[in-house]
């Protein structure tokens, strides 16, 4: 297994890791929690100071339960919708909330700015998320909201890989997808307000003309 603990944390790896915290947190954010803790306490990485609570055996304990939990509720249509209802209040502080983390000790200055950034990644990708997952969520087959749930899972893998081991990258991916976002998030809301309107609409009694 590769050892990461070697690798520089430099200025860009600190941004790339309080951006990519923000932006994994806004629809994985247990899975976020547990890798990122887990791999400090084993020593794969070294985490800056701010983030060193991860590490402890309770904080792990409660983010696996979580994550296993969340794993299986985003598998099911109706409660991922309610999940991310909920989470939307959850998972945008909590992605500000460590990206600032991620600079601690760095002044109050460096903490509001990351947090600003964690919190605006956090929230475009948990809306992006959410709303798409609501449209695809719609369709009566199951096996659309499965797929989309495990891409979810491996993006979430791969980002938190590249920002250790790949911080520039990570950061111009971060731009892009911030770009694509905002282009993303107007049209997905027109989706769902066409579902909600389709769902609103009355249904034909038998005998009745159409």
């Amino acid at each position: 297994m590769m050892d990461f603990a070697h690798v520089p944390m430099d200025l860009a790896g600190l941004l790339a890791l309080a951006a990519g915290l923000g932006w994994a947190s806004g629809f994985r954010l247990y899975t976020t929690l547990f890798v990122v803790g887990l791999a400090g306490n084993l020593g794969w990485i070294v985490l800056p100071p701010g983030l060193r609570l991860l590490e402890h055996p309770w904080v792990l304990g409660a983010a696996a339960l979580m994550l296993v939990l969340e794993f299986l509720v985003d598998k099911i249509p109706l409660l991922d919708s309610v999940w991310d209802t909920v989470h939307t209040f959850i998972r945008i502080p909590a992605g500000a909330a460590l990206a600032a983390m991620v600079f601690g000790g760095q002044g109050v200055e460096w903490q509001t700015a990351m947090a600003l950034l964690g919190g605006t990644l956090a929230a475009g990708t948990h809306f992006t998320k959410a709303g798409t997952r609501a449209i695809i969520n719609s369709s009566p087959e199951p096996f659309s909201n499965v797929a989309a749930s495990f891409g979810e899972d491996i993006v979430a893998l791969t980002g938190l890989w590249l920002m250790f081991v790949h911080p520039w990258l990570m950061l111009a991916l971060l731009v892009l997808l911030a770009a694509i976002i905002v282009w993303l998030l107007p049209i997905l809301w027109r989706g769902i307000a066409g579902v909600l309107r389709g769902l609103s609409l009355p249904r034909p009694t038998a005998g009745t003309n159409p």
